[in-house]
């Protein structure tokens, strides 16, 4: 009996083998005549349909029948691109760095690397967050970092190019948030009574994100860390900076410790 159901087993397993290969093999023999120009056309109307299993599958084949030449090269960006839109940033990263090895100086390496930033960058296109702004800050900041230095080579080597604009917004929200995570921990160590880790900490921020919307409360945060270390003139000056940056701060009428629940608005972008 165990033997018999063994060989059924196996019978099914063989069987099951068949039907993947079959599989596999259906677009290669379906297109096994067709041009290069033809198979690129195809794998294109099935990247614009948002078929990207198929529209990856055939840009495979063309790159492995027509290795050289312009064709073969998009192959590879419209690859890369059909990852990201399939939610496969893994592969996307892996597709685009391939691209960018083989083809340095190609011409459309200013596409390469605004894809190479957006795959980093993310962004949660999701109706919820079409209705309320993402909390940047709450992303990881290695890849806040890593997607801003994708878009700022975009910028620095192509500033003519039409994708450097929105990768410059991007840049942008990128720096409000490694500047929100920096607050985050600065805050963590206030509360916790770490007065100098939180003082580094919210100097870093007025020192690197000045532009960002966060460097009231760094200033507030360095006043209060300094008095709880009993570091009166370095309190002092502080209050007069943030006093000269921003005079009418609720943060000049109570220390930051008083005053942690500001209203939402005053952050609202």
């Amino acid at each position: 009996m165990k033997k018999i159901l063994l060989v059924v087993a196996l019978g099914l397993a063989l069987g099951g083998c068949a039907g993947t290969k079959g599989t596999i093999d259906k677009d290669a023999q379906i297109t096994q005549d067709w041009t290069v120009e033809k198979l690129y056309a195809e794998a294109h109307d099935e990247l614009n349909s948002n078929n990207y299993t198929r529209a990856i599958k055939l840009y495979e084949i063309l790159e492995s029948r027509f290795p050289n030449g312009r064709y073969a090269q998009q192959a590879q960006l419209d690859t890369a691109y059909a990852y990201y839109k399939d939610d496969e940033p893994e592969k996307a990263l892996a597709a685009v760095e391939r691209f960018q090895r083989n083809h340095p100086q190609h011409p459309n390496m200013d596409y390469a690397l605004y894809l190479k930033g957006l795959v980093l960058f993310n962004e949660d296109q999701s109706f919820l967050n079409k209705l309320a702004s993402q909390d940047w800050s709450d992303r990881d900041p290695k890849a806040n970092r890593d997607a801003y230095q994708a878009f700022a080579e975009l910028v620095e080597r192509y500033p003519n190019s039409k994708y450097a604009p929105d990768a410059t917004e991007r840049m942008a929200k990128l720096v409000d948030a490694l500047g929100g995570n920096e607050i985050a921990v600065a805050r963590y160590y206030m509360k916790r009574g770490a007065y100098l880790a939180a003082a580094n900490r919210a100097q870093k921020i007025v020192e690197r994100y000045q532009n960002t919307r966060f460097v009231e409360e760094s200033l507030a945060i360095m006043e209060s860390s300094y008095r709880k270390m009993n570091k009166t003139q370095l309190a002092d000056d502080t209050r007069r900076i943030l006093a000269q940056n921003f005079p009418n701060s609720p943060y000049l009428q109570k220390p930051w410790s008083e005053n942690t629940s500001i209203p939402w608005w005053r952050y609202w972008r």
